[in-house]
């Protein structure tokens, strides 16, 4: 079936909970025997629940992976993702990159011996002597956080192969509908499926996605073990946003690339950092492994940082708040905000300086968004 017929029907037949269209929310913990010894396919809402199961399923079905693991936080996933590698590991990681995945590997996994090793993916020949020494894994977001900086994913995926590694892929910013990682030879997907695959802003959740069932017999076992599921409620307003993914991120990728077009022309404008624009230095990549450029993009403005501040109180169509992939469109500062968790150095040798602002394009009218932006950077 084609991407918008499984966002609607993958995971959940009707005919398996007594006709009902959408899946019901199974609000239980445990779950009755059929006899002494004879456990159903459900025990305990920890190791597997029907709602759950079935957001599993329709994620594994739009990354065209074997399973999918769903999990009650972004970072729920990422951490539980980490705990395959022992003691000792080094984990290869992007040297742009979500503030809270460089806290998690800073502030938690360093001190239980995992070593983060940052490096610039975009170059081949670092990334070689990186596997050269030794790594577990390879960790990538492409399209960056928030610098939209991409990683070329067969290149990296090959590479790490021949090393030995597992690749382990963030595909928030595009979700599946966009960029298909596992096609591209990356082991592990994962996601913060609050942002686009959700949708709607009410719900937080994480995701796993893989191709080799022997992997996934590993982190089934640990989402078990460590407890880091997410529960039936939650699955099921992730399900039920699914259900429009299509549609949203169609209508993010044209609102997004034409504010990005409009705000290239602006003269307050220092820089757009926008895949979908031949400006980008990576766009011919995008071109070749995305089938669109999603919502969420970053500019720099004239002015500095007072410039900036300006700017983020003249909004009114925009909405000052972390986060994205909802049908609102929100702004922040991720010096101050997203990436406050990051130390001021490191936060400038990755380039987030205090003139950066992230947009998340949300389904307003565009020229509603446009007019919101013009006015704010008067304002600026």
């Amino acid at each position: 079936m084609k991407f918008k017929t499984l966002s609607v029907h993958a995971g959940h037949r009707p005919q398996d909970h007594m006709g009902a269209v959408m899946p019901p929310i199974y609000q239980t913990s445990t779950f009755a025997f059929r006899g002494v010894n004879q456990p159903g396919p459900f025990d305990y809402s920890r190791s597997g629940n029907p709602t759950r199961k079935a957001l599993e399923d329709c994620l594994a079905a739009l990354e065209g992976g074997s399973a999918g693991f769903a999990f009650a936080t972004g970072m729920a996933a990422e951490a539980t993702v980490l705990m395959l590698f022992p003691a000792g590991s080094t984990v290869i990681v992007h040297n742009d990159l979500y503030g809270g995945t460089y806290r998690l590997f800073e502030s938690v996994f360093s001190t239980k011996g995992i070593r983060a090793r940052y490096v610039d993916l975009r170059d081949a020949r670092c990334l070689e002597a990186a596997l050269a020494e030794g790594a577990a894994a390879v960790w990538i977001e492409t399209p960056t956080n928030p610098l939209m900086n991409l990683v070329d994913l067969r290149a990296v995926a090959e590479a790490a192969r021949k090393h030995g590694a597992l690749t382990i892929c963030d595909n928030t910013f595009l979700s599946p509908y966009f960029q298909r990682p596992l096609e591209f030879g990356i082991d592990i997907v994962t996601h913060s499926t609050t942002k686009y695959i959700n949708g709607h802003s009410d719900v937080v959740g994480g995701a796993a996605i893989v191709g080799d069932p022997a992997l996934a017999e590993r982190i089934g076992f640990l989402q078990n073990a460590m407890g880091t599921c997410a529960g039936p409620q939650d699955c099921f307003l992730v399900l039920r946003g699914i259900k429009t993914l299509a549609l949203r991120m169609e209508e993010h990728h044209r609102n997004a690339l034409a504010l990005a077009q409009w705000l290239s022309r602006h003269p307050k404008i220092a820089q757009v950092l926008h895949p979908g624009l031949p400006s980008h230095p990576q766009h011919a990549l995008a071109q070749s492994q995305m089938s669109g450029y999603g919502g969420t993009f970053s500019f720099r403005v004239h002015g500095g940082q007072d410039a900036v501040f300006r700017l983020l109180s003249a909004v009114r169509v925009f909405t000052l708040a972390e986060s994205l992939g909802g049908v609102e469109s929100l702004i922040e500062h991720p010096a101050t905000m997203t990436h406050a968790s990051v130390p001021a150095d490191v936060r400038e040798t990755m380039g987030i300086t205090p003139d950066l602002i992230r947009v998340s394009t949300g389904l307003e009218d565009i020229e509603d968004l446009i007019a919101d932006l013009d006015a704010a950077l008067a304002a600026a």
